[in-house]
């Protein structure tokens, strides 16, 4: 029953979030200097024409009325009609929605593969030449820009050594495998820094525990006692950096994408920036943040059912 509770409060601390996200992305996009009547007309721009737009689209009308209609359209699934693309918003967003997600989904694979058997092996290894070697590459890693990363990779992986494609997102899923280990391996390089000293700082901790010495005093295997114990109890606060970790991953794709030529999300909200496609950049902001906030609530799920005192309290 608890556990029920613990969902339910977590739901419903998500609502007023949302509904903040909301008010902060409307307004900060109207603070956008330049007219989308001008990005709409074109050459065939005049005041009168500019004017009828902006009657058409509802930009003469008081803010606080614009948000109104906005969130009104916002609860029936409709994200209004995209300036630049002559469409629905929500068509044009789900149509970039995959690469994106294929992104995160294979970063978050490849830190995981990278991150926790460096971990634990560097906090077995303490103190030497493997520990400090990790160490400093994780310091160096964390303080490395991922645009910078990315072109690295792009210099030495795809056109000194060609073994990986320098752009695009491929067809099939081998192809996006193909295409987006560059992309993905720079996120994951960046985001396993953190994960790795906190799995490390971790296992050293749960070393160091009593039940631990007790564990060795009844003669149960070095192995054993890693897996059992020390894991299992070191990897509660490492799903949580991860899951925390992730959702910040989210944002950090629009770099990625943009350096790499990566039709998604993150691409996709920088054209429309440029070219003051309100509807877009406000669905695309909306949907970074759901995706943040489920994450979120996932990572708080998860850590629960690997921690029965966090839903008690």
């Amino acid at each position: 029953m608890s556990r029920l509770v613990f969902v339910g409060r977590r739901v419903l601390q998500a609502i007023p979030v949302l509904f903040g996200i909301t008010v902060i992305t409307f307004f900060l996009i109207r603070l956008i200097p330049g007219d989308p009547a001008l990005q709409i007309l074109g050459q065939h721009y005049t005041a009168a024409a500019a004017k009828q737009v902006r009657h058409a689209l509802g930009l003469d009308r008081p803010l606080w009325s614009q948000y109104l209609l906005f969130l009104t359209h916002l609860l029936h699934g409709n994200l209004g009609e995209s300036l630049f693309f002559k469409q629905p918003a929500r068509q044009v967003i789900e149509q970039r929605l995959a690469p994106t997600l294929f992104l995160v989904g294979y970063a978050a694979v490849l830190a995981a593969a990278i991150s926790i058997p460096t971990g634990v092996v560097s906090a077995l290894r303490r103190g030497r030449l493997f520990d400090q070697t990790a160490r400093v590459v994780t310091l160096v890693g964390f303080a490395m820009p991922g645009f910078w990363l990315g072109i690295m990779l792009i210099l030495l992986f795809a056109i000194k050594v060609p073994l990986f494609p320098v752009s695009g997102y491929g067809a099939g899923f081998v192809g996006h495998l193909d295409h987006l280990f560059l992309p993905a391996l720079t996120i994951a390089l960046g985001f396993s820094t953190i994960v790795v000293r906190t799995l490390r700082a971790s296992v050293l901790a749960a070393y160091a525990a009593d039940y631990v010495d007790t564990a060795r005093i009844k003669g149960i295997s070095r192995v054993a006692i890693l897996l059992r114990h020390v894991l299992r109890n070191a990897i509660v606060s490492v799903v949580v950096v991860f899951g925390i970790n992730l959702a910040f991953l989210i944002g950090g794709t629009v770099i990625i994408e943009n350096v790499f030529a990566i039709p998604g999300l993150g691409s996709l909200l920088v054209d429309s920036v440029s070219t003051r496609d309100y509807p877009v950049v406000q669905g695309v902001t909306l949907l970074f943040a759901v995706l943040v906030v489920a994450i979120n609530l996932v990572t708080d799920l998860v850590h629960a059912s690997l921690d029965p005192r966090v839903a008690a309290r």
